[in-house]
C-alpha cells in the first residue's frame, strides 16, 4: 500500500514534501517522491489524502482508558476533592463498565491519531479491549496498600494478575507492567516491591510522583489538604502519628524506597521537582511522562519540560485522566505544553517541533521502542497517523509541524494506521468490535452513575 499526502513528517528529518510511503508486510518498506513510488510500484493500491500531513502514530505515554465513561460526571474541583470524587463514581461500576469505558478510550485514542498507549489498569479491561482494538502500548497493573500488613498480600495478587494478563495479549504488540499507586496512597515498601517485581519479571514499571503540592507538602512536611483526607485508609501505614513528615521531595522519598531500581521505568507528572530531583532521575535513566492539560485543568502546576530536556531527561507526553479534561487528545496535548512552558519560562524557548517530538520519537525513546516506532523511516513499524491540513486555519504553511500542533486537534485526523493495518479512517473504525453496541452501552452506564 502507497500512502501519498502534501507533507510527509518523518520527526527524526526535515519534513519531504509531495511524498509517499510504501508499506508493506507492517513495516514501512519506502519513502520518495509520490509520482515516483507510483512508477516503481504499479500494482500497490495508492492512498492519497491531498493537503494533508503524514506523522508517526502518536504516543501517549499515560493514561487512564477505563475511566473514560466518567467524563462529565465528576464535578470540576481542585485535585483532592476531585480524586476522590472519581473514586467514588468509579465504585459503582462493575466489570462489564469497565469494558465499555476502555472501549471509549480506545475508540478516541485511535481517531485522535494515537497507535501507542500506556494505560493504567486496575482490572485488566484495557488488554482485551487493547489487543481487539489492535493498539500498541503498555498495561500497567495498579497496585497499592496503606496498611503495612496487607502490601504483600497486594503485591502477590498483581503478580498473579500480572501473569495472567501476559497470557491474554499479544506480546509483539503489548506488554504488562506494574504500577504503584500515588505515594499518598502507598505504604512505602510497595515501591520497593513494585521495582523488585518489574525488575525480576523484565516488566516495565510506571510511577506517580511530586504530581500535586498537595502531594509534596504531605510527604515532606506530613500536612496537607492530603492529612485530612479520608484518615482510616492511613491506619497501618505507621504506628502513631499515622504520617511523620519525611523531610525530602517526593522524587527523593521513593528514591530512597528504592522505586527507581529497575530497568525500564516511567515517572509520571512530576511537577514539582528541583535540580536535585531532577539529576537523580537522570542518574537512575528514569524516563518523564508529563501530562499538561491534566495538570492545568487540575490546578497541579506546570513540568519543568525545559529542565528535563536540559538534563538529558527522555521526556514523552500522556493525557492523564480524560476525567478531568474532558477529552482524550494528544494534539491538544502538544499545544497546551508548549505555551504553557513558554508563557513559565520566559525566554527559555521551546519549539513546536521539539513538542512533536514528545509524542513521537521520544516518547518511542522513553519506551525504549525507539527502534521500532516513534519515527517515519524505513524498516520501522507502520505506525502512522494522517491529519488534514486543508482548512483556512491551517494553509498556506511552510512549516506542517507548527500547523499540526498550533492549528489542528483530533477531530482533523483522516487516518490511523497500526502495524500496517488501517484502524481508523475518515470516522470510521476498522476493528474487531461492535461500535454500537459499546456506545450504547456507555450510554446506560453513564445514566447509572447519573442516578
Amino acid at each position: 500500500m502507497l500512502l501519498s499526502a502534501k507533507y510527509v513528517i518523518p520527526v527524526t528529518s526535515e519534513p519531504l514534501a509531495d511524498t509517499a510511503v510504501l508499506v508493506r508486510d507492517g513495516r514501512i518498506a519506502d519513502i520518495g517522491d509520490a509520482d515516483k513510488m507510483r512508477l516503481r510500484y504499479p500494482d500497490d493500491e495508492v492512498r492519497d489524502f491531498g493537503m494533508a500531513a503524514l506523522i508517526p502514530g502518536l504516543i501517549d505515554l499515560h493514561t487512564h482508558m477505563e475511566n473514560s465513561v466518567l467524563r462529565g460526571i465528576v464535578p470540576d474541583q481542585p485535585y483532592i476533592n476531585w480524586i476522590q470524587a472519581v473514586r467514588s463514581a468509579g465504585a459503582k461500576l462493575d466489570v462489564h463498565d469497565w469494558h465499555s469505558s476502555a472501549v471509549l478510550g480506545s475508540l478516541e485514542a485511535l481517531s485522535a491519531g494515537v497507535t501507542c498507549v500506556c494505560d493504567i489498569s486496575s482490572t485488566g479491561a484495557s488488554c482485551s479491549v487493547m489487543s481487539k482494538m489492535g493498539l500498541r502500548g503498555v498495561v500497567y497493573r495498579e497496585v497499592g496498600a496503606m496498611d503495612k500488613r496487607r502490601v504483600d498480600d497486594a503485591m502477590r495478587m498483581a503478580r498473579n494478575d500480572i501473569a495472567r494478563w501476559s497470557e491474554l495479549v499479544d506480546s509483539s504488540r503489548i506488554r504488562i507492567g506494574i504500577a504503584p499507586r500515588e505515594t499518598y496512597d502507598c505504604h512505602p515498601a510497595v515501591f520497593s516491591h513494585a521495582a523488585r517485581i518489574a525488575r525480576e519479571e523484565g516488566i516495565p514499571l510506571s510511577i506517580y510522583v511530586a504530581e500535586s503540592r498537595e502531594e509534596y507538602d504531605f510527604i515532606r512536611y506530613g500536612s496537607s489538604a492530603l492529612s485530612l483526607a479520608s484518615p482510616d485508609n492511613r491506619r497501618g501505614f505507621v504506628e502513631v502519628p499515622p504520617w511523620l513528615p519525611t523531610g525530602v521531595s517526593p522524587v527523593q522519598y521513593v528514591l530512597n524506597w528504592g522505586a527507581f531500581e529497575a530497568d525500564n521505568v516511567i515517572a509520571v507528572h512530576c511537577v514539582h521537582v528541583d535540580n536535585e530531583d531532577i539529576r537523580k532521575l537522570k542518574e537512575h535513566d528514569v524516563a518523564i511522562a508529563v501530562c499538561p492539560r491534566c495538570n492545568a485543568q487540575l490546578s497541579m502546576g506546570v513540568a519543568p519540560v525545559a529542565d528535563f530536556l536540559r538534563f538529558g531527561l527522555r521526556v514523552g507526553l500522556g493525557t492523564g485522566y480524560s476525567v478531568a479534561t474532558n477529552a482524550s487528545d494528544i494534539i491538544k496535548e502538544m499545544r497546551v505544553g508548549l505555551l504553557l512552558n513558554r508563557a513559565v519560562n520566559p525566554g527559555r524557548f521551546i519549539a513546536t517541533s521539539t513538542m512533536l517530538r514528545m509524542a513521537t520519537i521520544e516518547a518511542a525513546r522513553a519506551l525504549k521502542m525507539e527502534d521500532e516506532i516513534g519515527s517515519v523511516e524505513i524498516g520501522k513499524r507502520a505506525d502512522l497517523a494522517v491529519v488534514d491540513l486543508s482548512d483556512s486555519r491551517q494553509v498556506p504553511t511552510d512549516d506542517p509541524a507548527a500547523a499540526v500542533i498550533n492549528s489542528c486537534s483530533a477531530a482533523d485526523v483522516l487516518m490511523t494506521m497500526v502495524g500496517g493495518d488501517i484502524r481508523y479512517e475518515k470516522s470510521q473504525w476498522h476493528l474487531d468490535v461492535e461500535v454500537a453496541r459499546d456506545i450504547a452501552r456507555v450510554i446506560e452506564i453513564r445514566s447509572k452513575l447519573r442516578s
